[in-house]
């Protein structure tokens, strides 16, 4: 049997229902708009060889190449290093390191972790060593790392925040993106986060990408009205590609004592619980915009996967898993 090649794009096309992608004896078949295959925005190609072995698993999306879909999530693989004697690096496509800010930050007090029925919450509180000491002590080592993709994510309490840390990592050799996270809290508008307002997303993103010398991957917060809207919003504002889904806001009481259980009372909640969910918003988001989409939430086996890819994603991201 030839060997076929399959390509699943992340855009707003559609092609008719129940398309059937079938790689080698194995088919996937579902009732919903799959992307067309064939136009400039397909950013995903695999090829299954005629028996079956040696798979090439290779993505390319924003001009980025990856050996295989699969990325390590930020905030859950710390610097990337610190994984090397638990996880083989050069098997993964890429990770994204921990959110770097302008300057260090040592997040929320203890407790910050919490295990729940089916998933994890976290209020680490973008604990990091800011920009400038990631390049001089982290970002060497991992140039060392061969086959693999390195991005950046970014965060800041106001524009120029993440003006001025892009501007540092520009001068990093080795990062092949920044990825921007907008589910902090912008303190010059009274606390509301970037990624639920319009303005203040349109605004950052922006601002980051004209200030940016790598392509920018914004990553939404899933904490809106209306995740299509917020995905479109950071197309029209210049991102190279978008990342979803953040956290979702959640809290847990401890009966005995009738306190949180979380010492910043709220967190964020991810893990398998909240996969449908950031399914359906993969699945909107990638109908709404012309961009690659890279989906995340609950991710940890390959059928996982194959969903999100079929919803429209061009690579996913696997964080609580890691744990």
């Amino acid at each position: 049997m030839q060997a076929e090649k399959v390509k699943v794009k992340g855009s707003g096309q559609e092609c008719p229902h129940h398309t059937s992608l079938s790689t080698t004896g194995l088919s996937y078949h579902a009732g919903i708009h799959l992307p067309e295959a064939g136009s400039r925005y397909t950013t995903t190609a695999m090829t299954i060889s005629a028996d079956g072995h040696n798979p090439d698993l290779s993505v390319t999306f924003a001009g980025i190449e990856l050996k295989n879909p699969i990325i390590a999530a930020s905030g859950t693989f710390g610097y990337g290093v610190e994984f090397e004697d638990v996880v083989h690096l050069d098997k993964l496509g890429g990770f994204v390191v921990k959110g770097l800010s302008r300057e260090p930050m040592i997040g929320n007090p203890p407790p910050r972790l919490w295990e729940t029925a089916a998933g994890m919450l976290n209020a680490i509180g973008l604990q990091n060593i800011g920009a400038a000491a990631f390049l001089e002590e982290k970002l060497s080592k991992l140039r060392q790392i061969k086959n693999i993709v390195v991005v950046a994510n970014v965060f800041g309490y106001t524009r120029e925040d993440y003006e001025r840390t892009i501007e540092i990592l520009n001068d990093g050799e080795g990062i092949a993106a920044y990825e921007l996270n907008v589910s902090c809290p912008n303190t010059s508008e009274g606390g509301l986060q970037f990624g639920s307002d319009p303005r203040s997303l349109d605004e950052v993103v922006t601002t980051a990408k004209r200030v940016s010398r790598r392509p920018l991957i914004v990553k939404l917060s899933p904490n809106v009205t209306s995740i299509a809207q917020m995905a479109h919003i950071a197309q029209e504002a210049g991102a190279d590609a978008i990342s979803l889904i953040n956290t979702f806001v959640a809290m847990a009481i401890d009966a005995d004592t009738r306190k949180p259980r979380i010492a910043n009372v709220t967190a964020g909640l991810s893990g398998p619980a909240i996969k449908p969910i950031a399914l359906r918003m993969v699945y909107d988001a990638a109908h709404a915009v012309n961009i690659p989409v890279i989906g995340m939430g609950g991710i940890s086996t390959a059928s996982d996967v194959a969903e999100f890819i079929l919803a429209g994603a061009s690579a996913v991201q696997i964080g609580t898993a890691s744990y």
